[in-house]
Parts: structure tokens; C-alpha cells; sequence
């Protein structure tokens, strides 16, 4: 018999869902790629728009409730707005939330068309609010633009917006309280993320992690801050609110230092079609080879299954025997 419900052997309930659409990117983060062009998986190898819609309407009808659209960029993607357009079909079928992590580079003249196609809401990437830092950070000199991307999010509603920033020790510490101030003057959901050991040169050092704690001590000097009276469930950040009434709100997100993988609800498919039962995994399942062997439904929904039952009980960053993924966060996706 079918369920209808996926868990995992440690009975946590798996209802999000993040797809990555492609593993190309227009930005070269230090903490993701290197300069230069990264290896790309051939074209034939990647999930076409309407695998990725069957794939998705299967995991829908197995309890998926959230599903985030990641990269990579995704908007480097020509068909994006086509996929966005299929996949918001499924909320009649009990999609809640149809989202996308973008670096925002093509949100300006893009926003109102991801609304229109059936897009609920964007996070952004914005690692630093300086023009330089957020070249040296990013590889590109494109802060004016991503700024635009946020104001055009906003004018589209694609809200709530969540703004990014990976925090990493003698690049952009200095500016947490800067950041808080902008989600207060825009109203924004402005996300802190510690430095995690996924980039490309595996050069990630404890030492450059700046901790939640630091965070929150650094944004409390300037705006004190008050926890949100929530259930985190299984949220990723620990969320507060500015304790004088401003709006906007400030998340952390602390994998290294306040590992939160007890509750974790979530499942990722890279953009070849790839299952990844955690962002660590150093194993992955082909869902792509299981679709395109002419594999009927039922035995798409016992695979997926199975490999879900095989999700790992926590990442093992702290563990002396770490071992990092061999791909980097680019080709895993957000």
C-alpha cells in the first residue's frame, strides 16, 4: 500500500522540497565556486521541465508541502517561468509554498513575470551592503543591481522577502548590525548564515566562522532584539523581532555551532536529478536514472521511499572524521 505521508527512519515527516535547476551561476562566491568556469554537467544529463514537473506532482502527492526552487541560478534557466507556471498547478493538490533562492540579478526586469507565472516568494542572496566586499565576496560588481532586484521583489509582492547573507570572519562581520538595519528600513526577513564547509576550494576553516552568538550579540548592540514567539519546528533559523516595534525581522541560521537536524523536514534533487537526503550527504540516489528507465509511478513513489529511509540522523560537521561533500553548494543546490 501506498503512504501518503513521507518519514524518514527517525519518524521525522519530510514536506520540503528543494529543487535545483541548474548548476550554473553568473556569481562566483568564494563560498560556493571558484573564479573561472566550474564543470557542468552535460545538458542530456539534467532534468528537463517536465521530468522536473512529474517528479514534483509524485512528491506532492507524498506530503510535500513546501518546494523551493534553487541553483545555482535558477533564472538561468530559460524555462523558468514555464516551471514555476506547472509547478503552481500543484497547489490545488497541497503545494503550500512555491519559493526561489536567487542572487536576484535578473529580478529587476524579471520579478512581476516570476508573480504572474504562479511564484509566491524569493530570498535573495546579499552578502554585503559594500560595493567592494561584495565584489570580493561575489566575484561580480553588481551590488547596484541586486539592490534593484530587492525594490522590484517588493513591487511584484513576492513576499515575505528573506535576504541571505553567508557571514565569514574578515569579509563582512563588521556589518551585521548594518544588515539589520536595512531589513528594518525595507521590512525585509533578513537571514544570518553561518560559513558551512561547502565551498569549492575546501579552504572552510572554523576559524572564519563567525558564530550565531557573535550575531546576535553584534545586531543587539545597535538594535536589541526579542526571540519570536513561534514554534520553530523545523525551521532552519532562530528568529527575532527588534524589540522597540520596528518592522522587518531578523533570522540565524547556525549549522555549525546550534545544529537544529532533529527536526529536519527537508529533501533535495539537484539539477541532474539527484536525490540528497541531507545537504552533507556524501552519497546520492538517481532519481533521473529511476524516471527514465520507464520505471511506472508506484515504483517511483517505493524508490523515493526507500531513499528516504535512508536519511541521515544529523551532519557529522563536528565529528573528527568529517568528511565534506564532494560537490560544492552550487551543483547540491540552496
Amino acid at each position: 500500500m501506498i503512504s501518503m505521508m513521507l518519514r524518514d527512519s527517525y519518524n521525522r515527516q519530510i514536506r520540503d522540497l528543494r529543487v535545483s535547476l541548474t548548476d550554473r551561476c553568473n556569481f562566483r562566491c568564494f563560498y560556493c565556486l571558484p573564479h573561472g568556469e566550474p564543470p557542468i554537467a552535460p545538458k542530456e544529463q539534467m532534468l528537463s521541465y517536465e521530468e522536473i514537473e512529474y517528479v514534483c506532482e509524485i512528491f506532492v502527492a507524498l506530503g510535500i508541502e513546501k518546494i523551493r526552487l534553487t541553483g545555482g541560478e535558477p533564472m538561468l534557466r530559460r524555462d523558468i517561468e514555464t516551471i514555476i507556471r506547472k509547478l503552481a498547478r500543484l497547489k490545488v493538490s497541497g503545494l503550500h509554498d512555491l519559493a526561489l533562492t536567487t542572487n536576484g540579478y535578473y529580478l529587476p526586469e524579471r520579478a512581476q513575470g516570476l508573480k504572474d507565472a504562479g511564484l509566491d516568494r524569493v530570498t535573495i542572496s546579499l552578502d554585503s551592503l559594500k560595493r567592494d566586499v561584495f565584489k570580493r565576496m561575489t566575484g561580480v560588481d553588481v551590488l547596484d543591481k541586486v539592490l534593484a532586484g530587492i525594490t522590484a521583489a517588493k513591487e511584484a509582492r513576492l513576499e515575505p522577502i528573506k535576504i541571505n547573507a553567508v557571514i565569514v570572519r574578515g569579509h563582512n562581520e563588521d556589518e551585521v548590525a548594518d544588515f539589520a538595519a536595512f531589513a528594518r528600513e525595507y521590512n525585509v526577513k533578513m537571514r544570518f548564515i553561518e560559513f558551512m564547509p561547502l565551498d569549492s576550494g575546501h579552504e572552510w576553516s572554523r576559524e572564519d566562522v563567525v558564530s550565531g552568538k557573535e550575531i546576535r550579540d553584534r545586531i543587539s548592540e545597535r538594535f536589541p532584539l526579542v526571540p519570536l514567539e513561534v514554534e520553530r519546528g523545523s525551521e532552519t533559523s532562530s528568529r527575532y523581532r527588534f524589540a522597540d516595534g520596528a518592522p522587518g525581522e531578523i533570522g540565524i541560521i547556525a549549522p555549525v555551532t546550534e545544529p537544529f537536524c532533529g527536526a529536519c523536514s527537508r529533501i533535495r534533487l539537484t539539477a541532474d536529478g539527484q536525490i540528497r537526503t541531507c545537504l552533507f550527504s556524501t552519497v546520492e540516489h538517481s532519481l533521473r536514472d529511476v524516471v527514465r528507465s520507464g520505471a511506472s509511478r508506484d515504483e517511483i513513489i517505493e524508490y523515493i521511499e526507500s531513499v528516504i529511509l535512508k536519511k541521515e540522523p544529523r551532519h557529522f560537521i563536528n565529528d573528527p572524521g568529517f568528511v565534506a561533500p564532494s560537490r560544492t553548494m552550487s551543483f547540491i543546490g540552496g
